[in-house]
């Protein structure tokens, strides 16, 4: 696979960012989309109460640009189009609801339930199609599994697990642009290896996109993703790890969204069957937030432990 395509890719991606963010972020603010914040949350993240939201439109829109320029339209094309902008539609409803009635919670979580499982189906329909493979691989062994007609349920759980964990992660500025990053750094270069050219290409227009994000949402950050952003990103990742056929191993690559989720459902669960809080608050990068670690210190640290489960599904993926 040519390397100067997934270089350019991702050159012109970060560059529509970077040119898109002045011109988004001063309409957003005009429009008073400006983001509400949780009262129960750390105390430091009441200052950042009307800074604009819905930011992940540029990640969207640059993500999109880029992947039209320099894809082949091929039905992995529209699997991956599917899951980020499907998804990325649902967030964007999200956040247009919080804004509009000037709440944290957008839509029920009944709502988000049957636009994730909409566009799922809609996607398990173009894989069927394609007659994409139902085997699912154990990383870093020779072991497998065709899950037959489960697999496509099983693709249901991951779209919904993977773009929910990722919506958690969006909490701290740049903590989820730097840490998707860092995944879809290690999903381009296992596309490249098992020559999957459309998840190559978008992948490195999502860091692109994400990077050039991360220009405007470093602390203290100028705009927020949203939903819009978060879900889009989260959709397109498992999207990328179904089409290379790495579903397993999205769960060592992914592993910052999967702490993320996990401290959430154990927060819940120790709550309502203990009484008791596992944490000071969830998702887990609230609780050293509140520990008094600096939102910069919390962002560094979470990107350098994705980095680090980023190397490892990598070394995992070689030994298969």
């Amino acid at each position: 696979m040519d390397m100067k395509v997934i270089l350019m890719t991702m050159g012109v991606s970060f560059l529509l960012a970077v040119i898109l963010g002045p011109l988004f972020i001063p309409l957003l603010r005009r429009l008073k989309f400006g983001q509400e914040i949780r009262t129960d949350g750390p105390q430091s993240h009441l200052k950042k109460k009307g800074t604009p939201t819905m930011g992940g439109i540029i990640i969207m829109l640059a993500l999109t640009l880029a992947f039209l320029k320099f894809s082949d339209k091929t039905m992995d094309f529209w699997v991956l189009i599917t899951a980020s902008l499907g998804f990325g539609l649902i967030g964007f409803l999200d956040d247009y609801i919080k804004i509009a009635f000037k709440r944290s919670l957008g839509l029920t979580a009944g709502q988000k339930l049957v636009g994730q499982l909409l566009f799922s189906i809609i996607l398990c329909v173009q894989l069927y199609s394609m007659d994409h493979s139902t085997f699912v691989a154990v990383p870093g062994t020779s072991w497998g599994l065709d899950f037959g007609w489960f697999y496509y349920l099983f693709v249901i759980i991951i779209l919904f697990g993977t773009s929910n964990a990722v919506n958690f992660t969006d909490g701290v500025d740049g903590l989820l642009a730097g840490s998707s990053a860092l995944a879809f750094g290690a999903y381009a270069l296992i596309a490249m290896h098992v020559t999957a050219h459309e998840s190559a290409v978008f992948s490195a227009a999502m860091i692109g996109a994400v990077l050039g994000f991360l220009v405007f949402n470093a602390h203290p950050a100028k705009v927020f993703m949203g939903d819009t952003g978060s879900l889009g990103i989260g959709g397109g990742l498992a999207a990328v790890a179904i089409l290379t056929k790495t579903e397993l191993l999205l769960v060592v690559i992914g592993g910052v969204f999967v702490l993320e989720m996990l401290s959430v459902i154990l927060q819940v669960g120790s709550f309502k069957l203990r009484g008791k809080r596992i944490f000071k608050m969830s998702p887990i990068h609230h609780h050293f937030e509140l520990s008094g670690w600096s939102e910069w210190r919390v962002v560094t640290v979470f990107w350098f432990v994705g980095l680090v489960f980023a190397s490892l599904g990598l070394l995992l993926h070689r030994g298969l």
